[in-house]
């Protein structure tokens, strides 16, 4: 299946201009493929108004954001892949989402099983193995 991350990003920012709030990405800067001015970021990160009134040539895909924008007065080509946002918020009250890390190529699924040969009752056995947790220590004093 294909990312969900464009569509909720879409979905996000039209509420939140829609609420009359500045829509802001958080951008992982040093993720491949990103194209902003190097003097302003931090950190390795940048944080980017993408308000209408903001940018020019405002465009978000399945793959990317892209648009023009002024930093110090002077115009940028700005270029985010789809991967490297990291969150999209309202400035004025902070309401939006996080998203998780995508999945790299090669990566294994966290739902995968440790090795290649588990089997449900070598996975049972294993969670036998491990000790029943103790009792709480606090108690009730009158």
């Amino acid at each position: 299946m294909s990312s969900s991350r464009p569509y909720m990003l879409r979905a996000l920012v039209e509420w939140i201009n829609d609420n009359g709030l500045t829509p802001h990405l958080q951008v992982d800067a040093r993720a491949s493929g990103v194209r902003v001015p190097v003097f302003a970021v931090r950190d390795g990160k940048i944080t980017l108004n993408i308000a209408l009134r903001a940018v020019a040539h405002l465009q978000m895909d399945n793959d990317a954001v892209s648009f023009q924008a002024r930093f110090g007065g002077v115009s940028h080509s700005v270029y985010v892949p789809m991967a490297a946002i990291e969150a999209v918020y309202a400035r004025e009250n902070g309401q939006g989402m996080v998203f998780p890390p995508e999945p790299q190529a090669g990566d294994v699924p966290a739902a995968a099983p440790a090795t290649a040969g588990a089997t449900a009752t070598s996975q049972a056995e294993s969670a036998a193995a491990t000790p029943p947790k103790k009792p709480p220590h606090l108690r009730v004093i009158k």
